[in-house]
């Protein structure tokens, strides 16, 4: 069988594809930090994976590197660099995010001061050599970083980019002579410019080389003993898999491994019903994460900045990774009260240990689980299945509190929380949809995580999202969709020429030194080059901007005409990001080849049609939807609903792991793939459903 595991902030989840029924299983455990390899495996051994039953593929979704970078839990790292260029990190760049924030604070590097070596060595940027290396200074600079204790050391050379001969040379020199040292080299990593951006993404690297690889290996060494076959793959941030090999050399390429899974799979279901446009909704215990999938692509962009906020520019990191936007609120995060006396959710989170108020031992503070129990939202006797004993009453006691504090009854601050919840979840959705130029009312959301599909038919209704969709097992999703991904490799390189001048042979010249180094990461995956698809991008410019705009470029060999037509689309994509086109020259900056692998994927199951809806009512309870009025509503559940299966809200549909909520005015119906589809628009708008019942309307 196939299997996938993801680790949440709360759970860890795993599902398991029967390679000869095409039987699909599912697993949820409690997360075990600190020892996270703990909770896959205790998943796996629940699978009982052994005999006919092995493991062939393996695919993992990791929070590993992101965790060793927010909670700096990384190795001591040293930084060698060209003369002149020590405090690169320190200086940054002015572009802060909150300009005349008099309380700004830079931040801090990753490597101390005394622990950044500079040595002789100088390249002009295109490559030439100006100054030759110093060897020797090299030699001194490791035996200084190995006195002084580095664990790992970083080398970032000026214009490496273009020619990486110094930094190859200056690894080999560390690995010879201080062989105990982590070395990272830039160009292994990144070969785009700007020597901030490349040294900062190096450095992180470095960082967690040590912290990743202890994880993997503890892994492998965890798969090894259940038998397991010997593909295992780690989801990459650009929304591909790499090997364990590839993972361990460039770690820092899985930032965003555990999020990205789920995206994919928001793609790959909406290409399947015809809908590609879709906005991926993920709520986990601790966070929220959203990205928009247009035409069916993802967004991956090598502009990505970790810790960054609306206060803080965070660290850049130039490495492939799938747009997304992530807030610290999810069912596990915190409510409580600011200096100020108002109401905030998150980004505290309980975590998996202790959890909500309402769980065993639980949070000594309410949290948005806690308020979508008291809600009537969840129901405490079906918490994951039953499997998990919650107390309504523990977290009313723990949620009275904190209306005590604020003079309000339980109820009112339970909807305060959730309200609260749902206007940070939609400020994230509009970062990815409205702040792009992009309007959600022409966007399905596809809803997934323990959460999403608690709170998405009131963020699509704010937003006036037309339909929102539930696929099935969403609590499980971003495992799943791990199974729908290709092994990737991604490359970029710096290359400025003007679009009206350069040659058609130039361009496929280096096209091919592209493409030959985007093939050989994935050497080591066992793919030959038959099964490899590729795919270009240029970002482009106007002669003189600082900014670029990434648009594909074509397959095989280029002719003006081809030149000529990606020009046109370059100025079409900037008009539409930017409101305006300009009549100059056009620069060609960076090329980008993606190379995919791909991998048998699982079929989509099909339901068999049955519009009893009845079938699946197992009752009703009261559910206040925030408006302080709580009124009696349909409970449905979900494993008895067919293909064609629909009715009014206000309903609840209950799967074992998580709870869909449809609000007073919409209406749900489930498609042949088993998904429910929620139509967030009004009657008036949107028309009676085909097959409706007065189940649920009372």
């Amino acid at each position: 069988m196939r299997v996938a595991t993801d680790i949440g902030g709360t759970f860890t989840d795993l599902v398991h594809l029967d390679e000869a029924t095409g039987e699909v299983g599912l697993v949820k455990v409690r997360t075990t930090p600190p020892e996270f390899n703990r909770g896959v495996l205790e998943a796996l051994d629940r699978v009982g994976a052994s005999g006919d039953r092995a493991v062939t593929s393996f695919f993992h979704g990791t929070t590993v590197v992101v965790n060793a970078i927010t909670e700096r839990r990384g190795a001591r790292t040293a930084l060698i660099t060209t003369r002149g260029f020590r405090d690169v990190l320190e200086l940054g760049r002015s572009n802060r995010p909150a300009l005349y924030d008099l309380r700004f604070v830079k931040p801090e590097p990753f490597v101390e001061r005394s622990l950044r070596f500079e040595v002789t060595e100088r390249l002009d940027h295109r490559g030439h050599v100006v100054e030759a290396l110093a060897e020797e200074e090299v030699r001194a600079a490791a035996a200084r970083a190995a006195a002084a204790g580095a664990e790992a050391v970083a080398i970032a050379f000026l214009h490496s980019y273009a020619n990486a001969d110094h930094e190859r040379r200056a690894a080999e020199i560390v690995a010879e002579c201080q062989p105990q040292l982590e070395v990272s080299a830039s160009h292994e990593i990144t070969a785009e410019w700007r020597e901030y951006e490349r040294t900062s993404t190096v450095v992180l690297n470095a960082y967690v080389k040590g912290t990743a690889d202890r994880y993997i290996a503890g892994l492998d060494e965890g798969l090894d003993r259940a038998g397991a076959g010997p593909r295992r793959y780690v989801m990459q941030s650009s929304g591909g898999t790499a090997s364990f090999a590839r993972a361990r050399r460039t770690p820092i390429a899985l930032i965003e491994s555990g999020p990205v899974a789920g995206v994919m799979g928001a793609a790959v279901i909406g290409r399947a019903i015809g809908r590609e446009n879709v906005l991926a909704l993920d709520i986990g215990g601790t966070t929220a994460k959203t990205s928009l999938v247009e035409g069916g692509e993802l967004t991956i962009s090598t502009n990505y900045h970790a810790e960054w906020t609306p206060e803080f520019p965070g660290y850049p990191i130039r490495v492939p990774v799938l747009d997304i936007v992530e807030i610290g609120t999810g069912g596990g995060s915190i409510a409580g009260i600011d200096r100020a006396g108002a109401l905030t959710v998150g980004p505290r989170s309980a975590g998996a240990m202790p959890g909500p108020a309402c769980y065993p031992e639980g949070s000594l503070e309410p949290t948005v689980t806690d308020a979508n129990l008291i809600s009537g939202r969840i129901d405490p006797a079906n918490y994951l299945g039953g499997e998990l004993e919650v107390s309504v009453e523990r977290a009313r006691e723990m949620m009275g509190k904190l209306a005590a504090r604020l003079e309000v009854s339980v109820d009112e601050a339970a909807a305060g929380v959730l309200r609260l919840a749902n206007a940070k979840m939609v400020a994230a959705l509009k970062l990815v949809s409205v702040r792009r130029g992009r309007d959600p009312r022409e966007f399905d959301m596809v809803a997934f995580g323990g959460g999403g599909s608690l709170h998405a038919a009131a963020l699509a209704e704010e937003l006036h999202v037309p339909s929102v969709i539930v696929p099935p097992a969403p609590a499980h999703f971003s495992a799943w969709g791990m199974l729908m991904t290709d092994l990737r490799a991604d490359y970029v390189r710096t290359h400025i020429v003007a679009a009206g001048e350069v040659e058609s042979a130039d361009l496929m010249r280096i096209w091919e030194e592209v493409e030959q180094y985007a093939i050989a990461a994935l050497a080591d995956d066992g793919l030959g080059r038959e099964r490899l698809t590729l795919a270009r991008a240029v970002d482009m410019r106007y002669a003189g901007q600082e900014h670029s705009v990434r648009v594909q470029w074509p397959p095989g060999e280029l002719s003006a005409a081809d030149v000529a037509a990606a020009v046109d689309s370059f100025h079409e994509a900037h008009e539409r990001l930017y409101t305006f086109r300009i009549d100059k020259p056009v620069e060609l900056v960076n090329f980008h080849m993606t190379v995919l692998g791909e991998v048998e994927k699982p079929k989509l199951p099909r339901l068999d049609p049955d519009d009893d809806v009845e079938r699946a009512l197992t009752g009703e309870r009261m559910v206040d939807f925030g408006d302080g009025a709580p009124r009696a509503t349909a409970i449905f559940q979900r494993a008895r609903l067919g293909a064609g299966a629909a009715a009014a809200g206000p309903a609840i549909v209950e799967d074992p792991a998580a709870t869909t909520v449809v609000l007073p005015g919409q209406t749900f119906a489930v498609d042949e793939l088993g998904s429910i589809v929620i139509d967030t628009r009004p009657p008036a708008a949107g028309g009676a459903p085909a097959a409706t019942t007065a189940i649920g309307a009372s």
